[in-house]
């Protein structure tokens, strides 16, 4: 039991799923967690003994209280929590329900706040660990995203303040900022649209699942010891020209 423990939400699919297999040849023991049950036992026996599913709702409470006392119960102790779980529900202000928005912050923004207070009371204790927040370059603004965007940048600011709280007892947390990315979401949209995305990004390229688990990757690393309260932009450059 020398290997070190990570707990990924949304790892069933898409840029959790990239994550789960980087941090497999990183040589954690994953804890793979989502809502999606069969896609979920599905990934952690393809990825093998060192990765655990468990299913979870993060915005409830009691279930991300059961979570963390499962993992801690049978390993010890937790070194890494990776939040990617999300959800979109977009439209522009004024057509959209209520619900969407309630919905969109509950997963985006309260269960991540959830996690990360279970993980950051843990490791306070541990005085180690690391949380990583995976948020979006949309926090900047998208049109047809006040929710999504509200919830993205909720979470850059959690991220700022727990660097803050939790530096002084040894943990780290930075966010990471994806735009866009080769996933089962983008490849549903109209090949035109798709196109136009991809030619208003500097570099003319889609990102792939996998440059977001390099970065993960980078900062759970324990050689990366002086980064915390960062958002590092996963984008190709797409931050730096909102408006393109």
């Amino acid at each position: 039991m020398d290997k070190q423990i990570a707990i990924i939400t949304g790892a069933a699919k898409g840029i959790g799923k990239a994550i789960a297999h980087r941090m497999i040849n990183d040589n954690y023991i994953i804890i793979l967690v989502d809502v999606d049950k069969k896609n979920g036992i599905e990934l952690s026996k393809k990825l093998g003994r060192f990765a655990k599913f468990i299913a979870c709702d993060i915005s409830n409470e009691k279930e991300v209280n059961r979570l963390f006392k499962t993992v801690v119960n049978e390993f010890g102790h937790i070194d890494v929590v990776v939040n990617n779980a999300g959800i979109i529900s977009d439209n522009v202000i004024w057509k959209m329900p209520v619900e969407n928005f309630d919905k969109v912050i509950e997963i985006n923004l309260k269960g991540t706040w959830l996690m990360c207070k279970a993980a950051g009371t843990l490791m306070r204790e541990q005085k180690s660990g690391r949380i990583i927040n995976i948020t979006s370059r949309a926090w900047l603004g998208n049109i047809g995203q006040s929710n999504y965007s509200a919830s993205k940048a909720g979470v850059v600011g959690l991220t700022r303040v727990l660097a803050l709280e939790l530096g002084k007892y040894g943990v780290l947390v930075n966010a990471i900022a994806p735009g866009l990315i080769d996933t089962p979401l983008t490849q549903k949209l109209p090949k035109e649209v798709r196109e136009n995305l991809i030619q208003a990004q500097p570099i003319k390229t889609i990102g792939k699942p996998e440059d977001i688990a390099n970065t993960v990757s980078f900062l759970s690393n324990e050689n990366t010891k002086f980064i915390t309260g960062q958002t590092i932009y996963v984008d190709g450059g797409k931050s730096i020209g909102v408006g393109l």
